[in-house]
């Protein structure tokens, strides 16, 4: 497998942005995808028509990706990165104005309109939007909604108190309320400006709940008409999510870190923040070398990456804040822990690029580097197990009995962290009568290793019974009759809450629903399930068909067993015709089976 190979076959089936590098390090295009593995895939697995694609085909050896929540959110940083990357193979983009805002003017009575020019004055703006449609569907939606005004007056107090302004037509058809001539006052105004604020951050909870309440009243008095206009503008407000990558272009010259670790390694992901867009993205990997906290690595990360960056923003999101932190930038620097808004989601979607990073490189080492991989699983689960050493032998026990019956128990093995199907084992109950999960694990447990210790075999690092305390106590009173009790380490995984028991101790284990040793000890109890149940069945089904032919006067075992032979299933001897059953067990075992047939059920 080629180096391109791998970067592919790791990518993620998430929208984002894709950078191809060649030998030397340069950029050489950048491009957008819904899907980042199928998009990327299909630059290398066909001739393409135009022989200048092909030759950057040629010249790509690194592969890079930043993942985003939407399409629109990659078509904006696709836009972002090629303008200011430039890359040889890219069509030159247009500048900023390419996409339009919406703003809301810094002044008495704001206006809303949409502009494509930022004006530094102090006014909003939001966006950018992808395209106009989208625009003009807020800016009708608002001008439905709220009667503000269109004119371009300096409605300052001093002019409205003079006289100045006389009131237009807007005022008269019902779309102002003319605050020129103090018709309306600037608070009533702020309050509808605030709620368009909400609704352009995409909060439209309070909004659609005044828009509902509206609605209702102009029904109750009748104005139908009135009522459906209010009713289709809530729907297009339902459906339209005023998001983009990031909110409020307001939030500028801002550096965004995050951190995700394992055992081994730390990723540090760092956004670069400008005009409310991500402007550029890089993960650090480090490695651990002394068992360092994250918040070592990550006070680490950023020093590094701002002294290569030459950063000089005024504002750091970081997901917390280590101690010593403050001593590197004094006070010339802001730093936020964001808990909630617009830089909260700053901060996740650089936290999800870290996580990605680190599952590819997770799934390269995997191809690459299996044994790697091994090694680093096991060194996980000793840690989050609290084993004294690693789990390379596991085995995991499960019961199944339905309604009491043809009760069994399973044992799978898993050796270095992988299924070791030949050393699988079914157990048929022997000593116990009826549905009593506690009596068979004991009695399995005990026969499992006594076995092994009379053949000298390998014991277990780690044993897992599929049960909580009391399935748990059963298999400890057999370590104890064996001797292996603090030989052997042994945890129950109760289902409801995936809580893992431990011998003596009455408070759970919790792991995280997504870490690796969890999902390790998921597999091995649904294969000892599978497992399990897979016997079960079998042996419900030989129960039931030897139990039919013991029902037949004169039918011995041996004759079941040439009949089954023969005809493979009950089935086909209830079909097959007294000639051919004759001919296998004998004219006189024949008729007796004919006539068991003819007289308790009727041949199709």
């Amino acid at each position: 497998m080629t180096p391109i190979e791998l970067q592919i076959q790791t990518l993620p089936d998430s929208p984002g942005v894709y950078q191809y590098f060649d030998k030397e390090g340069k950029i050489l295009y950048v491009g957008k995808a819904k899907n980042l593995k199928k998009r990327v895939a299909s630059y290398f697995n066909k001739v393409h028509d135009t022989a200048k694609t092909n030759v950057l085909v040629k010249k790509i050896v690194t592969i890079k990706h930043i993942v985003v929540p939407t399409e629109t959110d990659a078509l904006l940083l696709e836009n972002n990165l090629i303008k200011k990357l430039q890359p040889r193979y890219n069509v030159l983009l247009r500048d900023d104005k390419t996409y339009p805002w919406i703003c809301i003017k810094k002044e008495p009575f704001p206006r809303i309109f949409s502009t494509r020019k930022m004006i530094k004055d102090g006014s909003e703006y939001f966006g950018p939007y992808t395209n106009f449609k989208t625009v003009h569907t807020i800016l009708d939606l608002v001008k439905e909604l709220y009667p503000l005004r269109t004119c371009n007056y300096d409605l300052s107090q001093a002019n409205i108190r003079s006289g100045k302004f006389k009131v237009c037509l807007e005022y008269h058809i019902g779309n102002c309320k003319g605050g020129c001539e103090g018709y309306e006052t600037s608070e009533n105004y702020q309050n509808q400006i605030n709620a368009i604020r909400e609704i352009l951050k995409g909060n439209f909870k309070e909004s659609l709940k005044d828009f509902r309440s509206l609605m209702t009243d102009l029904a109750m008095e009748m104005r139908f008409e009135e009522a459906q206009k209010i009713k289709e503008k809530i729907e297009v407000l339902e459906n339209y999510q005023a998001k983009s990558t990031i909110l409020n272009p307001k939030i500028s010259n801002i550096d965004v870190f995050s951190i995700v670790s394992d055992e081994a390694m730390a990723y540090v992901n760092f956004l670069q923040i400008s005009h409310g867009a991500i402007v550029r993205s890089h993960t650090l990997e480090l490695k651990k070398k002394l068992d360092e906290t994250d918040e070592e690595l990550l006070e680490l990360a950023v020093v590094e990456l701002r002294e290569r960056f030459h950063l000089n923003s005024k504002e750091i999101i970081l997901p917390f804040l280590p101690k010593a932190f403050g001593m590197n930038f004094g006070d010339k620097v802001k730093v936020t822990v964001p808990q909630l808004g617009d830089k909260k989601q700053i901060l996740e979607l650089s936290q999800r690029n870290a996580k990605y990073y680190r599952l590819d490189q997770l799934k390269q080492i995997q191809i690459v580097d299996p044994d790697r991989h091994t090694n680093r699983i096991m060194a996980q689960m000793q840690k989050d197990l609290r084993l004294s050493v690693e789990p390379r032998h596991i085995e995991c026990f499960d019961n199944s009995n339905i309604q009491g019956t043809n009760p069994v128990s399973a044992c799978v093995v898993f050796k270095d962290g992988k299924p070791s199907k030949k050393d699988y084992r079914h157990f048929n109950i022997k000593t116990v009568e009826g549905p009593n999960d506690f009596a068979s694990m004991e009695e399995v447990v005990y026969r499992r290793y006594k076995r092994m210790l009379d053949e000298n075999q390998p014991l277990p690092n780690l044993i897992i019974i599929d049960g909580g305390k009391g399935q748990l106590s059963s298999a400890l009173k057999s370590l104890d009759e064996l001797g292996l009790r603090g030989k052997i380490a042994i945890i129950g995984i109760a289902k409801r809450l995936e809580e893992l028991f431990y011998p003596g101790d009455s408070v759970p284990l919790y792991l995280d629903k997504k870490s690796e040793t969890l999902k390790t000890i998921q597999h091995l109890r649904n294969e000892a399930h599978r497992f399990g149940i897979t016997f079960h069945r079998d042996k419900r089904s030989k129960n039931a068909i030897q139990s039919e032919l013991e029902l037949i006067p004169g039918i011995g075992e041996k004759t079941r067993e040439m009949l089954l032979k023969h005809f493979k299933s009950v089935k086909r001897i209830k079909e097959a015709s007294e000639k051919e059953i004759s001919d296998v067990i004998g004219v006189s075992k024949a008729k007796k089976i004919s006539e068991f047939y003819k007289i308790n059920y009727t041949k199709k």
